[in-house]
């Protein structure tokens, strides 16, 4: 079996039931981006991104967003040293391989915003002085429905430096009874052995990058970027269209492709695509998903 497919299966003995979701996160890690997990507490979503972690041989850290929560919480905050007469650095939680961020939207948008520079260029500046961040750099954050009390909808610029956004749903039947029988989910957790290294990681994500791209691919690509743009107030950015080229090839890699076919990125796109349309009134769109599956469906493919 080969370490991907081993890596799947281990993450699937926690995770039941959800084999597409499971697919599609480790797609977005090998495709160098961050995931937004949306859903009702008490799927997983938690469950999900520990799993991950776990599997992939990962440091990780937990940081619980809460409304009092302050930049320095997440980045860090230099602290003055009588001893030294000097103020040092002290890092915050986001100087991981894995952050966990869980119920984002409970954050105000100041702190939220803390995020943005981590998420797209993999570093964070403090009074000055530019910190890097360590590789691989991966922001598992979770989220509530923004009908619930107390959450604040990200705003776009946040919800573009998020490569996909996955629901798990409720199980199937089939599913919950194997839940319901097993146990504790985060019982299974701790049994769940390491699959991977960072090492191991790092070169998943550069096989993936050189997965071949044909000109025709890339012209169905451009031609779903530019129908977005055409149907939409606020199509997807230049930015997510890299993103949707590189979770493509992420899928080849899985899939065990040499090179990306149309059915790559057809997989990939509602989940690239869907928390970046914006609709009419200006906001992210709650039809997301249903208006990605009706682009694919609208536009031809010519390979």
């Amino acid at each position: 079996m080969s370490s991907l497919s081993s890596t799947i299966a281990a993450i699937e003995r926690v995770i039941i039931g959800k084999g597409p979701q499971v697919r599609l996160c480790l797609a977005c890690l090998i495709a160098r981006g961050h995931l937004l997990i949306e859903d009702v507490p008490g799927v997983g979503k938690t469950t999900l991104a520990q799993t991950l972690a776990r599997v992939l041989g990962l440091e990780w850290s937990r940081l619980q967003f809460t409304s009092d929560m302050l930049p320095a919480d997440i980045v860090g905050v230099s602290i003055f040293d009588r001893s030294t007469n000097k103020f040092q650095f002290r890092r915050g939680p986001v100087f991981t391989q894995l952050l966990l961020a869980d119920e984002i939207n409970r954050a105000s948008p100041k702190a939220q915003s803390a995020l943005l520079e981590a998420m797209e260029e993999r570093q964070v500046s403090v009074d000055g002085t530019t910190y890097a961040l360590p590789d691989p750099f991966f922001v598992v954050a979770t989220q509530n429905p923004h009908e619930q009390i107390g959450t604040y909808g990200l705003p776009e610029s946040q919800l573009d430096r998020f490569l996909m956004r996955v629901s798990l749903g409720y199980p199937d039947p089939a599913a919950e009874r194997r839940v319901l029988l097993q146990g504790e989910r985060r019982e299974l957790l701790q049994d769940t052995a390491r699959v991977l290294g960072p090492t191991e990681v790092i070169a998943l994500q550069r096989e993936a990058r050189a997965i071949h791209v044909s000109s025709a691919l890339l012209d169905y690509l451009q031609a779903l970027v530019a129908r977005t743009r055409a149907q939409l107030p606020l199509g997807l950015s230049p930015r997510a269209a890299q993103g949707l080229l590189r979770a493509a090839q992420a899928w080849a890699l899985i899939s065990g492709d040499a090179s990306v076919l149309p059915e790559h990125i057809q997989t990939v796109f509602p989940a690239v695509a869907a928390h970046r349309l914006v609709g009419l009134e200006g906001e992210a769109t709650e039809r997301g998903s249903e208006i990605a599956d009706e682009l694919i469906r609208a536009v031809p493919v010519r390979i």
